[in-house]
């Protein structure tokens, strides 16, 4: 991404968000569009994965704490199209053309997410007084651009653990010319920027901005003979596919970031990162809520009343027995420690038993009597009178 670009676009317009929006509230619109415009949701849409990678750039940024803090930062110091010094600065105050001052793509930036090195690129082109010819026009290594992918796992999966295979699609080194461009791999150093990629020019007033250069594009070479494959960029489409482990305790919607995992830096940089957005499958028992699992289960009338020692499932382990006291009421929730899902430090959550006191459709006649015993042992107590007695003094 160009120092340009991250100034210059409007990232909250990408996500539909307005300046001031939560954190959960720009991760809810990035869910709910990544998945509209996601490559696997539009086969063969161009504009569709274009967008999906412009919402991706954009959740990259306003997502990261520190990103947004520079990026609304640099969007409030050149939001009006032009560069104010305070007062002292040389002449009081004079303004520069946003066309100028950002002059093409940094030849340092890498994916979604990567600055190039940030504004102090600029200004460390801006500000080079008396420098000579090339002076801080260095070779830069190039960032690898930043990945996105998703992963759906069953219920069990997300609560231990599980490593799935990923394949993805992103630029590399082209393996027809080993990433050089050429296709004898043997091209020549760039004669105008003399290989370093970047052009100083002159501004005026002693200043010296450096630009990418148009001859060889920020590369530094030219390709005598243009790869077929990659038309003399040294970068080509590779697909690949690793083994990506998912940590256990993992929760819906959840985005991981592998470092290092995305595409391949290029001249030396570094890979950019993998994001992994987990999506997680329902259990036909279980549920889930933080770091506990939950679970619902039946008991008859003369357990709940007597009291009874009752068996439990548990995900994925053997069933434990747990002491229901007599008088349970419907919709108490018991808890079996240890038996939930896996926290960040190793240890499990709790497995919360809710008992569901079980009304029988159909009775013997021999239960039909045993419960007109009761009725009639039980007198007749009403147990609805307090309720109508609130009810009127309300």
């Amino acid at each position: 991404m160009s120092t340009k670009d991250f100034v210059e676009k409007d990232y909250y317009k990408v996500l539909g968000v307005p300046k001031d929006a939560t954190e959960a509230e720009i991760k809810k619109a990035y869910r709910k569009l990544a998945r509209e415009f996601h490559p696997d949701a539009n086969k063969g849409d161009a504009s569709a994965e274009e967008r999906f990678k412009e919402i991706s750039e954009a959740n990259d940024i306003l997502g990261d704490a520190k990103k947004r803090k520079e990026y609304d930062e640099a969007r409030a110091l050149f939001g009006n199209g032009g560069f104010r010094p305070g007062p002292g600065g040389a002449g009081g105050s004079f303004n520069f053309d946003l066309g100028d001052l950002f002059g093409g793509t940094q030849p340092g930036a890498g994916g979604a997410g990567g600055f190039g090195g940030g504004l102090g690129d600029v200004f460390g082109g801006l500000f080079n007084r008396g420098a000579g010819p090339g002076a801080g026009t260095r070779t830069q290594p190039r960032r690898g651009q930043d990945i996105e992918s998703e992963v759906t796992l069953s219920f069990t999966e997300a609560v231990d653990g599980a490593t799935v295979p990923l394949r993805m699609s992103s630029q590399a080194p082209c393996k027809a010319c080993s990433g050089t461009g050429d296709k004898n791999g043997t091209p020549r150093v760039c004669p105008t920027c003399v290989g370093t990629g970047q052009v100083s020019r002159g501004s005026g007033g002693g200043f010296s901005l450096t630009d990418p250069c148009a001859d060889c594009k920020g590369r530094g070479l030219i390709a005598e003979t243009p790869c077929d494959v990659c038309k003399g960029s040294g970068r080509a489409r590779s697909s690949r596919t690793m083994q990506v482990r998912i940590p256990a305790g993992v929760s819906d919607g959840q985005r991981i970031r592998l470092r290092g995992k995305g595409a391949p830096g290029e001249r030396g940089g570094p890979g950019g990162d993998l994001y992994v957005v987990v999506h997680v499958d329902s259990h036909p028992v279980f549920g889930r809520k933080d770091d506990n699992l939950t679970v619902t289960v039946p008991v008859t009338f003369a357990e709940a009343a007597l009291g009874a020692d009752i068996k439990v499932p548990t995900l994925n382990g053997p069933s434990v027995t747990l002491k229901l006291p007599p008088g349970t009421p419907n919709g108490r929730t018991m808890r079996a420690r240890g038996k939930g899902a896996v926290r960040k430090d190793g240890t499990r959550g709790d497995l919360l038993v809710t008992v569901e006191v079980a009304v029988p459709t159909e009775l013997s006649d021999k239960a039909r009597e045993a419960l007109e015993m009761y009725r009639e042992a039980m007198g007749s107590q009403d147990l609805r009178s307090a309720l109508f007695e609130s009810a009127k003094g309300a």
